[in-house]
């Protein structure tokens, strides 16, 4: 299994080692056969955790942090504004999100779709999100397009309201509509609604979640929403965050050139919220798709600035957060009474929630599960954290923090770091005061805080298998007959400029600088593909094998994976818990898994700890031990996870498509089975590591600051003696395609669906190593490719019936499948599916790809590249699809020149060949006594299935 962010203690304890029942497939290594030790110490990492940034403010209150990190020609641009769904009046549920939409719908100078002006500035990591206490806005851009990003997030900052439309409202009150049964359609989605009301008292500001009520969305006015705007949109209720190729000394001009104009507004005091105890323990049942029971315990902390905050989120990581957790440890390994734990301390402004979870494996008594949960959590409050257990999960906070430190953007970059420091805590370098905390923390801070918490009164929640409540809170909308409520008539509206602001040119363009491709052998004749990377003092390592779920024999579907599975779960002399621990007190994390082609080991590491961190992984994939007692266990998990599957309307939709587009017989269309799952033998798994994960069958890939020559000595101390087996190597049989024909619906009943999830997909004759995919790929971004595609555009921005459509090539080794897929709302499900097949076939035909289309798609291919390779992970993906798809090391680079040769023309003529719309299958997941109707008239065959089944 994948370990849960694995990386930990620098304590020099040594481990009782227990060598593992069954004999081990070891090979002869001369390497230490015991738990490697770390080399680093925690102050030394403590010490690596900065981000340095200079701050200043404007006359009209606006906090501007700015982070200079010189690595890429990029810059992070980040909006914090102090508002949040706790700050929403009763009635008002929802504003603070709906707002959130509203705010990528154009501004008075930038009237279209923010989307976009991305699009033509080459943005990467862009989007928008609220929750309790805040809302954010961020992108990163080409150094070039900093002027521009600048310019349009200070025009919705200071001139939204001329844009905003009753057309424009109308039309996200439906998306957001659609988002909200988007996440009430998965299983379980409609249970913490429920947690926030028990927990929270009436009149709380945390007892509502951020997507509001259906009703109060419904009652959204024009009025409502721009005096939402006024109160708590101004420039002193915000923090700009710019991080990136730039200084302070060039930022502080331009952020005065455009957002030095923007009147101040108000100042939201962010709602005060006590943190509640409840009178007494409060235990609820719920149903719904799931596959196994589950019982939660759920407790109101207290937050983000708490004293205790960080006391528990250690003791929760070392309860069940941690791969070696005491949970995992009690419940999963030893008495195999849960398939899967969990404990978790989500830290809000004012409050926190904790949890604690287990999900029963199948046949276990519900009540000896809990008793036994409660015991493993009695016996820590009681007794507290062993100091290795606390040095563990600090280690593992500090390693995950420092290879987040490369990126300046996205969800958890940099910036926004800086950004949630100045606004939940009132200082940007509040991480820092953090990790100061982390680095003194005892285990008797963490009993005393565990104590003080976890003895209160508790909301226990089940969830066990059975039939959802009918009843479903609906839109009004979809009660109301007649027109479309939420559809959007661009035409109509009219918008008012209050003060003209040119848009800034871009005059150059970023170029991307893909790291030089170093190469190498083992001394074993393993290929080495090297690049170097400094930013931060991290290595990674990925071993990929010509495997993945392909290589599954026909009959032991699943066989890859579940061996994939087993690798980490013991060794020759460490148990699965050594495991876990060994690499939690090397901060180092080392991920399991395979597709359809590869079966890939990846370590994350330390630099500092590369040597040990090495030797862990030398352990894991050449001395598995394939104990009966952990394939039982890992098997138990793999089969709950493949009913889950069963459940949800994505899983479902996949796993009836995959052998209906390949042929059941097909390496491609072969789907696992409880059945297929269960016959598998621990026989059966050590023949497939022999055929499969050996070193003439896979290569090495590396990123790291340590130059090649100090990489491939490491390598070679760990693997340079490791040979293959006498067994002959396995080889794959692809024939053509099986798979059956096209155009026509396959419909699986889930009942109680307020949403319908479509998938239609075809089998194109596009090879992923060929220059066409690249010409395919620019093509699909006018049909399906991202959010301003057609699809997207008509059944999202204009329609309002979905929270999103895409389509979009994957790509295999022997076959490239295109698919389109979204959730629509259940009672547009047969339109939804009409506009999909007119968009498609109007594409295909009459309305192929434009001149406007194409300029603002290669802006965006090109300015994008140098953020698309901004990180370490993402350049070793880079190199592995290179790898696979028998691509040259400097692909990257040439597709800058690719991109700007195009024309509508060779677009169009690559889209004609690839793709057919009559031969799509179509698998509709939703409740058919609501849903068949709509699709009859559509004229294509419908086979109806329901979802039981193994």
């Amino acid at each position: 299994m994948t370990h849960r962010s694995a990386a930990a203690s620098l304590s020099a304890l040594a481990l009782a080692l227990v060598a593992p029942a069954a004999p081990a497939l070891a090979d002869n290594h001369a390497a230490t056969t015991t738990a490697p030790q770390a080399t680093a110490d925690l102050p030394t990492l403590v010490s690596q955790v900065t981000i340095p940034y200079q701050q200043f403010e404007l006359a009209n209150g606006l906090t501007v942090l700015v982070h200079e990190d010189r690595k890429a020609p990029i810059v992070n641009v980040t909006v914090w504004y102090n508002v949040g769904s706790k700050d929403e009046p009763e009635g008002k549920t929802g504003f603070a999100h709906l707002f959130e939409h509203l705010m990528f719908n154009g501004s008075e100078n930038a009237p279209d779709d923010y989307f976009k002006y991305l699009a033509e500035m080459g943005a990467t990591d862009y989007n928008g999100t609220t929750w309790f206490d805040r809302t954010n806005y961020f992108q990163t851009v080409p150094r070039p397009a900093l002027e521009r990003a600048l310019w349009l997030e200070s025009d919705r900052m200071g001139y939204l309201l001329g844009a905003v439309t009753q057309g424009k409202l109308d039309n996200q009150r439906g998306v957001v509509q659609n988002e909200k049964r988007q996440g009430d359609n998965e299983p379980g989605g409609l249970v913490f609604y429920d947690v926030l009301k028990t927990l929270f008292p009436d009149g709380h500001p945390y007892q509502h979640e951020a997507i509001g009520s259906m009703a109060d969305l419904d009652s959204a006015s024009m009025e409502d929403v721009k005096a939402w705007f006024t109160d708590n949109y101004g420039p002193n209720n915000a923090t700009l965050v710019i991080a990136g190729d730039i200084s302070a000394a060039e930022a502080k001009p331009l952020v005065e050139k455009y957002f030095g104009s923007i009147k101040r507004g108000p100042v939201n005091d962010p709602a005060q919220a006590d943190v509640p105890t409840l009178k007494e323990p409060v235990r609820k049942t719920f149903k719904d798709q799931v596959a196994a029971t589950s019982v939660t315990r759920y407790w109101a902390v207290e937050g983000i600035t708490g004293k205790d905050r960080i006391a528990l989120d250690v003791g929760a990581s070392i309860l069940g957060g941690l791969a070696s957790s005491r949970l995992d440890n009690v419940l999963v390994r030893d008495e195999q009474l849960a398939v899967s734990v969990s404990a978790g301390n989500s830290a809000f402004h004012r409050i926190g929630i904790l949890q604690v979870e287990a999900t029963a494996k199948a046949g276990v008594d519900l009540a000896v599960l809990e008793k036994r949960m409660d015991e493993v959590v009695a016996k820590l409050i009681a007794e507290g954290p062993t100091e290795d257990e606390v040095r563990r999960a600090v280690t593992s906070n500090l390693a995950r923090t420092i290879r987040g430190l490369e990126q300046v953007g996205g969800f958890t970059g940099k910036a926004q770091t800086l950004a949630e420091g100045e606004v939940l805590a009132g200082d940007p370098a509040f991480y820092s005061r953090e990790f100061e905390a982390l680095s003194k923390l005892t285990p008797a801070d963490v009993k005393a805080a565990l104590g003080r918490w976890m003895t209160r009164p508790a909301m226990t929640v089940v969830l066990e298998p059975g039939a959802r409540d009918a009843t479903y809170e609906e839109a009004a909308s979809v009660a109301a007959e007649g027109e479309n409520a939420s559809e959007r008539d661009r035409a109509a509206e009219t918008i008012t400029v209050s003060v003209e602001r040119p848009k800034p040119p871009i005059d150059t363009i970023a170029q991307l600088d893909f790291p030089d491709v170093q190469r190498a052998v083992l001394a074993n004749g393993m290929k080495v593909t090297y690049a170097r990377r400094t930013a931060v003092p991290a290595t990674y390592v990925a071993m990929a094998f010509n495997a993945g779920g392909a290589a599954d024999p026909e009959g032991k579907t699943g066989l890859d994976g579940l061996t994939l599975s087993l690798f980490d779960e013991g060794t020759k002399n460490l148990t699965s818990q050594q495991i876990a621990e060994a690499g939690e007190r090397l901060g180092a994390s080392i991920s399991v898994g395979g597709g359809d082609d590869r079966s890939t080991f990846t370590l994350s590491a330390l630099t500092a700890n590369l040597a040990p961190s090495l030797d862990l992984m030398r352990q894991i994939m050449r001395e598995p031990a394939f104990n009966p007692d952990d394939l039982e266990r890992v098997r138990n998990q793999t089969i709950t996870g493949l009913r889950q599957a069963m459940k949800s309307p994505q899983g479902i939709a996949q796993l009836t498509m995959t052998p209906e587009l390949f042929g059941s017989t097909s390496p491609y269309g072969r789907v696992p089975t409880v059945e297929s799952v269960s016959s598998i033998t621990r026989d059966d798994l050590i023949a497939h590591k022999d055929r499969w994960i050996r070193p003439d069958n896979g290569e090495v890939f590396v990123i790291s600051d340590k130059p090649l020559a100090e990489i491939v000595t490491a390598l070679n101390a760990a693997f340079g003696d490791w040979t293959p087996p006498a067994t002959p190597k396995g080889t794959k049989q692809f024939a053509d395609n099986a798979g059956t024909n096209g155009n026509r619906i396959i419909l699986v009943n889930r009942p109680n669906s307020p949403q319908s999830f479509i998938y239609g997909a075809q089998i194109t004759p596009l090879d992923a190593g060929d220059p066409a995919f690249v010409a395919f790929g620019s093509a699909n971004k006018s049909l399906g490719g991202d959010f301003l595609a057609r699809l997207n555009m008509n059944l999202r921005e204009t329609k309002g019936w979905s929270y999103g459509v895409r389509g979009g090539a994957q790509a295999r080794e022997n076959a490239v499948v295109y698919s389109i897929s979204g959730g629509v709302q259940a009672d547009r499900t047969g339109d939804s599916l009409a506009e999909m097949l007119r968009e498609t076939k109007e594409f295909l035909t009459t309305k192929g790809v434009t001149a406007e289309e194409l300029e603002r798609n290669v802006a965006a291919d090109v300015g994008s590249l140098p953020g698309r390779f901004e990180t370490s992970p993402a350049v070793l993906g880079a190199m592995q699809s290179n790898a696979l798809f028998g691509r040259p090391d400097n692909y990257q680079e040439t597709l800058a020149s690719i991109y700007t040769a195009q024309t509508p023309a060779s677009l169009d003529a690559i889209a004609r060949a690839s793709i057919d719309a009559d031969k799509f299958v179509w698998v509709v997941v939703g409740d058919a006594s609501v849903v068949r109707a709509q699709l009859e008239p559509l004229g294509l065959p419908i086979e109806q299935r329901e979802m039981e089944g193994e």
